[in-house]
């Protein structure tokens, strides 16, 4: 993943560079406490568990599953840190997210934008 900010830059830039700088700090927390830092598929299921619990967390906000605590500032928190995951994870498999999420919604937009001209249901 680059670091270029040009005109084309979607404004992720600094979330990007925050992310990682999160992720370092982890890593020192990982080094001390386990002697290596987690490797891609531990990341991957660190993700897939919070971005499970963000399910639950909209049954809760639904009203559908009961949580103890804030159920709305438990979602944002988690939200919030799946995006961490994703840049986390791009970063790690060298994804340029940026480009990857603009190239992917205008190839769905373009789609979307067919099919309703079409008339598509």
């Amino acid at each position: 993943m680059t670091d270029d900010t040009g005109p084309a830059d979607d404004g992720l830039a600094d979330a990007r560079s925050r992310a990682r700088e999160v992720r370092a700090l982890y890593e020192q927390l990982e080094g001390r406490l386990l002697g290596r830092t987690w490797t891609l598929p531990e990341l991957a299921l660190g993700f897939t568990h919070d971005a499970a619990y963000v399910g639950r967390l909209v049954l809760a906000a639904e009203r559908t599953w009961d949580i103890d605590g804030d159920t709305d500032a438990e979602l944002r928190h988690k939200l919030a840190e799946c995006l961490w995951w994703l840049f986390v994870l791009a970063d790690r498999l060298d994804v340029d997210l940026s480009e990857a999420y603009g190239a992917t919604m205008e190839r769905i937009g373009g789609g979307l934008r067919r099919a309703v001209a079409e008339g598509a249901g």
